[in-house]
């Protein structure tokens, strides 16, 4: 026996197996997922590997605690409050909802609902693209009230898209102007625009405006819009295809700073 101690933990999901010396303090912990044994204490090497041997299969790398990077740092700090990344798909409605909810009605829904459900099937086929090197923030809230619904960040660059429940409607755009069913028009891509150029103040990068429709009958377009990606909720997984705009780490970096909530506060 050397004296060392191995007690497992499991943290944020993920198992690791720490090693404590005769005086409690830790020495070394055995990351399984990366299968990577960091020592604090160099002198004990042989002493922790021995410790470990029961509970290691195949090859290990061994050393320090890789140190973290500037990305890691600003997320470790984050208080959980400021963190906007586990917004759920329109965390925003969803909170409304639970606070409000409206009276049952025979015969009309509530319309916050069916924007909440377009939000939620545009938001899972976003949070799908993450294995694509993307990143994704839903409910993002802009000071006055605004709010983006769906901020992407990926290889193909910065998108905020704006989402449109028009089940089984005809949509007419007419820049600025956009309408649903029998509806009234709307400036619609007006709003849109100046959600994505206050999200590229806050980010001091280009955010390129979307307008997403989850399921219309027909679209269209009389007026082109200006600047705005016009897209069907079927059609968002191809933003996958797009690339050549930043770099992994420059995606993280931007991820990090957006999943801030203070970021958005100045703008």
């Amino acid at each position: 026996m050397n004296g060392l101690r191995v007690i497992p933990t499991w943290r944020h999901g993920q198992e690791r197996l720490y090693v404590y010396g005769e005086d409690g303090r830790n020495v070394a912990w055995y990351d399984r997922e990366a299968g990577r044994v960091n020592l604090l204490t160099e002198s004990q090497r042989e002493a922790v590997l021995a410790a470990l041997r029961p509970f290691i299969a195949g090859h290990v790398a061994v050393g320090p605690p890789p140190v973290p990077t500037p990305v890691e740092l600003a997320r470790l700090s984050l208080h959980p409050d400021d963190d906007l990344a586990p917004n759920r798909p329109g965390e925003a409605l969803l909170i409304a909802l639970d606070r409000d909810p409206a009276p049952q009605r025979r015969l009309r829904t509530d319309p916050r609902r069916r924007a909440l459900a377009a939000q939620q099937t545009v938001g899972e086929a976003l949070d799908a693209l993450e294995g694509a090197g993307w990143r994704v923030l839903h409910s993002v809230p802009l000071p006055g009230g605004g709010l983006i619904h769906h901020l992407v960040i990926g290889p193909g660059g910065l998108f905020a898209l704006h989402v449109l429940p028009a089940y089984r409607q005809r949509v007419r755009v007419n820049d600025p102007q956009v309408t649903a069913g029998r509806g009234e028009p709307r400036p619609l891509l007006r709003d849109v625009r100046a959600d994505a150029s206050r999200a590229s103040f806050a980010l001091t990068a280009e955010v390129r405006a979307g307008l997403v429709l989850v399921e219309p009958s027909f679209v269209e377009v009389q007026v082109a819009p200006r600047g705005v990606r016009l897209l069907t909720d079927p059609e968002v997984t191809g933003l996958a295809r797009t690339g050549g705009q930043l770099k992994p780490a420059d995606v993280e970096a931007l991820h990090a700073m957006a999943r801030d909530r203070g970021t958005w506060g100045r703008v």
